[in-house]
């Protein structure tokens, strides 16, 4: 089957590539990675060279290893982040868009009082109140990435539920959550798609924020964020801190891509300028 040709522009196809490498990664780190990712038994500060490909930390620890192993963490937790910023922002963000009225202005209410706070001020301050851990840097992350699909999706549901099949159906005896669900939301879900795979690279660099500001993953945990965090202590030795952010830049590029990429496939006028440019 031949592929759109919005996916075969190259940054579709490195975006892809890069994001299939990572997720082999994640899936096969214990067969891939060298050494053990939390044992100390090699040079402390060791460069990069042949039995370390990326050098070892301060505790001698392989960091290729650690790189492999954190990519099961940082990665599934992650995409976890952003389905659930999905889940809960477009739920929202559809009651709120086709119901109207006090129900709007409640849940939009609350919307803009997270949007008064800077989103990594905020992210900090919840970590903070919960506690210093993964699962709390997750929920925090939650809390300041949910308003932007529930603004998104309102504004979409306002542009539908006025349409003549969703009127159709309300004539007809629809209940009003079988015309949402049933109507209006399959006709929503592309933009915030869109929007959900351009924020994948956002969310993991919060999470990571929180991890290196050390409310996240903690030691010996091989997490990314703590990962460069560690390297600020000996900043002399460059690898310590290079290759874990050298990851973390490779997979928010890669699915930046292919939001980009998403984008143009699902706007017809995109799509159709593609077209015209390979013809």
């Amino acid at each position: 089957m031949k592929l759109p040709r919005a996916w075969r522009q190259p940054l579709a196809i490195t975006g892809g590539v890069i994001a299939l490498a990572w997720f082999v990664i994640a899936l096969c780190a214990p067969l891939l990675a060298p050494h053990d990712p939390l044992a100390q038994e090699l040079p402390r500060l060791a460069p990069p060279g042949p039995g370390h490909w990326f050098g070892t930390d301060q505790l001698g620890r392989d960091i290729l290893s650690r790189v492999m192993y954190g990519a099961r963490l940082s990665i599934p937790l992650t995409l976890l982040l952003v389905a659930m910023s999905v889940l809960v922002g477009g739920l929202l963000g559809a009651i709120s868009g086709y119901f109207g009225k006090w129900v709007d202005e409640t849940i939009m209410r609350f919307a803009d009082l997270v949007f008064a706070f800077p989103t990594v001020i905020l992210a900090m301050v919840v970590a903070a109140a919960l506690g210093a851990s993964l699962a709390n840097a997750v929920l925090a992350v939650l809390v300041v990435a949910w308003p932007a699909y529930a603004r998104v999706t309102r504004g979409l549901v306002l542009g539908v539920r006025q349409r003549e099949f969703v009127l159709s159906g309300r004539l007809l005896g629809f209940s009003a959550w079988r015309s949402l669900r049933v109507d209006v939301l399959p006709n929503v879900t592309g933009p915030i798609l869109v929007l959900a795979t351009l924020d994948i690279g956002t969310a993991l660099l919060l999470l990571s924020g929180l991890s290196f500001l050390g409310l996240g993953a903690k030691p010996p945990s091989p997490e990314w964020g703590a990962m460069v965090a560690s390297g600020v202590e000996v900043f002399d030795s460059w690898w310590v801190a290079a290759f874990p952010g050298l990851a973390i830049l490779t997979v928010v590029l890669a699915f930046n891509f292919l939001g980009d990429t998403l984008r143009d496939a699902l706007d017809p006028r995109t799509a159709r300028a593609i077209k015209e440019r390979a013809l």
